[in-house]
């Protein structure tokens, strides 16, 4: 081989190790910032990654909302009309925020099951509406009130239960 080709080949070599080192950095860093998407049926089901920043999207649940008048600390339930997970919540929440509306909460699941947000998000209208927030809106929307059984509901849609 002539010193040319093995100059030539040695740039070439670096530069594919260069280019593959960024590549592994760039994807391990975006793999720790990936924020997971998840309703409460997925959380009591245990169907999520541990220890990673999560979305949690669904429904405020009725009756859930408490304040304390201390502090900014907001408690609430975010339920898919099936299942509902507790969320705490310390800051200014969006002023679209309340009972039955759609919400998206950024944050970690502890151990006790309780997820706590540090970010929380309302829905406003249709532009945006990620997948667990809109199938808890569908269910909402066809007239199953939440705590309802998903079963009995569908049994009395298709005219079962009369």
């Amino acid at each position: 081989m002539t010193p040319t080709r093995k100059k030539r080949l040695a740039v070439v070599s670096l530069l594919v190790l260069g280019v593959g080192s960024a590549t592994a950095i760039a994807l391990v860093a975006l793999n720790d910032n990936i924020r997971f998407s998840i309703g409460p049926s997925e959380i009591i089901a245990g169907d999520f990654p541990e220890g990673r920043q999560l979305r949690l999207g669904g429904l405020v649940a009725a009756g859930s909302v408490s304040r304390d008048p201390s502090s900014l600390a907001v408690s609430f339930q975010v339920t898919d009309c099936i299942h509902e997970v507790p969320v705490t919540f310390n800051g200014i929440l969006p002023d679209l925020f309340r009972e039955g509306q759609g919400v998206i909460a950024h944050g970690m699941l502890n151990a006790d099951g309780v997820f706590h947000a540090h970010e929380v998000l309302a829905r406003h209208d249709e532009t945006y509406m990620p997948p667990e927030v809109e199938r808890a809106m569908a269910l909402a929307g066809s007239g199953l009130v939440c705590g309802e059984p998903l079963e009995d509901h569908l049994a009395t849609v298709r005219g079962q239960n009369r």
